[in-house]
């Protein structure tokens, strides 16, 4: 099965009242493995960049003056998209950024039945536990050292990953044990009885020489229990 885990920086919270994209970073998927097929994209969003918005992501707006506008790539975007189910942490936001995009270049809608949502998967695995990005790579044991700014293809690339663990992680040994198990329940065949010749009995009583010599030894004892 394709699926696509993507993450979106922006410049605020609210597409509604004129929060743009500014980036956009993709993952494919194939059976929970990723493929190495990515689309990644910055885009100029036409407004200033808040200061708090640009130090979560470093994304400044001399940086991003030069980048395409969504319009421009919203065509490749879409059609790496495909049909397939898009999975993002906290879902919704991103959802409603995206959909707000192509809206204003008049694309169709992302069907919000695509939408799988890990902060939802983390939070009936992990009830009462952080659910993060980064507590999320802490409690699987994936490696976020890189992670200094938040950066959309980054993100995706260690959501990815955890999406795995949620979903099952990789489960490396089941095949073996699988084929194993299936070994175990073949008829096994009848072992061929093999004839073997009858040994003479071996010689287990001490010698007259080794009975003189423990004599001796014992004689050596003082004050020995049995004698008590």
């Amino acid at each position: 099965m394709r699926e696509i885990v993507f993450d979106t920086e922006t410049t605020g919270l609210d597409p509604q009242s004129g929060d743009r994209m500014v980036e956009i970073g993709c993952i494919e998927m194939v059976n929970r493995v990723a493929t190495g097929e990515t689309f990644h994209a910055y885009f100029n969003p036409e407004r200033d960049m808040p200061p708090g918005a640009e130090a979560v992501h470093g994304l400044s707006e001399a940086f991003l003056s030069d980048k395409p506008l969504f319009r421009d790539r919203a065509s490749e975007l879409v059609e790496f998209l495909g049909d397939a189910p898009l999975v993002a942490h906290h879902a919704a936001f991103d959802f409603g950024f995206l959909n707000a995009e192509l809206a204003a270049c008049k694309h169709a809608a992302i069907d919000m039945a695509r939408m799988v949502d890990t902060v939802a998967l983390a939070r009936k695995r992990h009830p009462g536990a952080k659910l993060s990005l980064d507590a999320l790579c802490t409690r699987y044991g994936i490696d976020r050292s890189h992670r200094v700014k938040h950066g959309a293809l980054l993100d995706a690339e260690l959501l990815a990953q955890v999406y795995v663990e949620l979903t099952g992680g990789r489960q490396i040994g089941l095949e073996l044990a699988t084929q194993q198990g299936s070994r175990a329940k073949q008829p096994v065949e009848t072992a061929v009885k093999v004839e073997k010749a009858a040994r003479p009995p071996r010689q287990h009583a001490a010698s007259a020489d080794e009975l003189a010599r423990h004599k001796a030894f014992v004689d050596t004892i003082e004050a020995p229990v049995w004698n008590s």
